[in-house]
C-alpha cells in the first residue's frame, strides 16, 4: 500500500484486513499516531445494507425523512413535490451528468415579485457523504411544513428564492448505492488510465489543481484534465454565473468533521468582507449548538480544515457571491461516512438552525 500523507494532516485510511499486520507495525516504527476507529468496516457496511433491505420491506406511509434514499427515490420525491406544492416549488434541470442523468434543482420560494435575491444550496458533491442529500431533503420538508406557522420561514420564502440541488454528483451517488459505498468522485472515464471519476470539489476554475488537489486520475482528489471538465461542475457553474447578481449566498453540504467553513480554501488569506462572514458563522454555530450541544469549529477552510484548490466555495466567492460556506456535518469520525440513520434527525435539526441563522443574517444586510 502506498500512502501520500503530508505531515501535520489528519487522514482517514481504509486498509484491507490482510494488510493491517504490515501497516500497523510500520506506522509505529515511523512514529505516526493512529487510531482504529472502525475495526471491521465491511461488517459496518453490511449492517447498514441489512437495515435498508429490512426497511424496504416495511411500507412507511408518506416519505420518510429519517432514512437515506437512493437517487431514484430522491428524484421521484422531487417530481411529487413539484406537482403537490406548485405554489412554492418549481423543479428544473441545469444539465446532464456524464452518464446522462438530469441534474435537478428545486426553486423554492413564494413567487411574489419578479426579482428576488437568492440562496444556492447543494448537497452530495462527494458521493459517499449521504447525510448531505438527507439534509437537502430535510430543508425542503421544513420549509414547506413551517411556512404558515413560522414567521422566520415565511419571511425567508417571501423575500428570497432558494435553489436547492439535493444530489450534485448524481452518477457518483448512484454508484455509492450500487457498487462502492465509499465512492467519492464523479464517474467520467479517463482514456489513459482505467480509473474513473474526478473530485467535483477540485474541478472549479479557481487556483485549479494547485495545493490539496492531485493530477493523478486514480487519486480521490483528482482535479480532472481541465477546469469544469465534469459536466456536473460545468452545468452548475454556468447556472451560478448566469444568476450571480441575484444569488447572495452559496451553501454546500459535506461530511464529516463538524465544521462551518468559509473562504479561502486555496490560500491563507483574509477575505475582504471577513467581519460579516465571520459574524454569520459565529452566530450560526451557536444556533446549531443550542439544539443538542454539538459544537462546530468555524473559520477559513484553509486554516480550519486544510488547503485545497479548485473548490466550489472559493469559486462562488470569487464570482461575486458574498456569503459562501461549506458545512462539514456530523460526526468527527466515530461513524464517519457511515453515519447511522438514527442520527439523521438530530443532525438535520441542528443544521437547519444554522442555515436559518445565516439566511436571516443575509436579510439584515451586513456591510
Amino acid at each position: 500500500i502506498i500512502f501520500h500523507i503530508s505531515e501535520g494532516t489528519v487522514t482517514d485510511v481504509r486498509v484491507p484486513g490482510n494488510s493491517s499486520q504490515i501497516l500497523l507495525p510500520y506506522l509505529q516504527q515511523a512514529n505516526i499516531k493512529y487510531t482504529i476507529i472502525i475495526s471491521d468496516l465491511q461488517k459496518a457496511i453490511e449492517k447498514q445494507s441489512r437495515l435498508r433491505s429490512c426497511r424496504n420491506r416495511r411500507s412507511v406511509p408518506g416519505y420518510n425523512y429519517e432514512v437515506y434514499h437512493s437517487l431514484e427515490e430522491i428524484q421521484s420525491w422531487m417530481y411529487r413535490l413539484n406537482k403537490t406544492h406548485s405554489d412554492l416549488i418549481h423543479m428544473f434541470s441545469v444539465g446532464k451528468s456524464y452518464e446522462g442523468r438530469p441534474l435537478f434543482v428545486l426553486k423554492l420560494g413564494k413567487r411574489s415579485r419578479p426579482y428576488k435575491r437568492a440562496v444556492w444550496i447543494d448537497c452530495g458533491i462527494h458521493a459517499r457523504e449521504w447525510i448531505g442529500p438527507a439534509f437537502c431533503q430535510w430543508f425542503v420538508k421544513e420549509a414547506l411544513q413551517t411556512y404558515q406557522s413560522d414567521p422566520a420561514m415565511r419571511r425567508m420564502l417571501n423575500q428570497l428564492y432558494f435553489y436547492i440541488m439535493p444530489v450534485f454528483n448524481v452518477d457518483g451517488y448512484h454508484f455509492s448505492w450500487t457498487h462502492d459505498r465509499f465512492w467519492r468522485k464523479t464517474r467520467s472515464k479517463n482514456s489513459q488510465f482505467h480509473c474513473h471519476g474526478v473530485d467535483a470539489n477540485r474541478n472549479w476554475k479557481v487556483k485549479w489543481c494547485d495545493e490539496g488537489a492531485s493530477f493523478h486520475p486514480c487519486d480521490d482528489t483528482y482535479c480532472g484534465p481541465f477546469p469544469e471538465s465534469e459536466p456536473e461542475v460545468k452545468a452548475v457553474a454556468h447556472f451560478l454565473r448566469k444568476h450571480r447578481k441575484q444569488i447572495k449566498a452559496y451553501l454546500s453540504f459535506h461530511a464529516y468533521a463538524q465544521m462551518l467553513l468559509y473562504p479561502y480554501s486555496y490560500k491563507y488569506a483574509t477575505i475582504p468582507n471577513f467581519s460579516c462572514v465571520e459574524s454569520a458563522a459565529y452566530n450560526a454555530v451557536n444556533a446549531l449548538q443550542s439544539a443538542y450541544g454539538i459544537r462546530y469549529r468555524y473559520g477559513p477552510a484553509s486554516s480550519t480544515l486544510y488547503v485545497s484548490s479548485g473548490s466550489s466555495m472559493d469559486w462562488a466567492y470569487k464570482n461575486g457571491i458574498p456569503y459562501a460556506f461549506a458545512f462539514e456535518l456530523r460526526d468527527t469520525g466515530h461513524f464517519g461516512f457511515l453515519l447511522p440513520e438514527a442520527l439523521i434527525k438530530p443532525t438535520c435539526t441542528e443544521t437547519m438552525l444554522a442555515v436559518k441563522n445565516i439566511t436571516m443574517h443575509l436579510l439584515k444586510k451586513c456591510h
